[in-house]
């Protein structure tokens, strides 16, 4: 699963701190609030994000096999700030020189994948996450064109037979597609999540 010709490291990069922008936008009781992953809160969330982060950084220098690198904070009373610490870990784990040709152990994927392939699993997972936090604050996301069709390529490869979707796997089950669908719009329904969703009132 990779995008063929692009600069996976540059797409990640993009996508990540997008994610960095929406995240910092929030604060007080956003943290709180409902967000596109089912039972998941705003706070919750950016503990998952983070996480993720740590664990790529240490897949991209040979020890993503340690659960610990892995595992969700403990402290989540400052979100912004440490997602962003997240961020710029990840961020600078994968600008090392000839990152995308070393070997990445993704112990949640079940296996050792080329970097190349690994960062776009990181890219399209925040492309994703962006938009996750975007609907949830109630702002759009931003991303260039070719990011999002680059997404897109990423999001029409990944395995959507039945028994990998759902609870406890990276992505609910694919949505329909319906025609004239924009890359943003098909890329979150191939992963499982809904366009329209709004944050609930109250």
């Amino acid at each position: 699963m990779t995008v063929t010709g692009a600069d996976i490291v540059e797409l990640d990069r993009i996508a990540v701190r997008e994610a960095v922008r929406v995240v910092d936008l929030a604060g007080g009781q956003d943290w709180e609030r409902d967000t596109p992953c089912a039972g998941w809160t705003l706070r919750r969330l950016v503990a998952h994000m983070a996480a993720q982060h740590h664990g790529f950084a240490a897949a991209a220098r040979g020890a993503g096999e340690g659960a610990a690198h892995w595992r969700e904070p403990e402290d989540m009373s400052e979100p912004v700030r440490l997602h962003r610490a997240a961020a710029a870990q990840v961020l600078g784990a994968f600008g090392e020189p000839g990152v995308d040709g070393r070997e990445f152990a993704l112990p949640e994927l079940g296996g050792t994948f080329s970097g190349r392939q690994a960062i776009s699993f990181h890219f399209v997972d925040y492309v994703v996450h962006a938009w996750d936090v975007a609907a949830t604050l109630g702002v759009a996301v931003e991303l260039p064109d070719d990011v999002l069709g680059a997404a897109l390529a990423v999001a029409r490869l990944v395995p959507a037979d039945p028994a990998r979707r759902g609870p406890g796997f990276a992505f609910a089950p694919a949505r329909e597609v319906p025609a004239g669908a924009g890359p943003l719009e098909e890329t979150l329904r191939l992963l499982g999540r809904d366009p329209e969703w709004r944050p609930p009132r109250g």
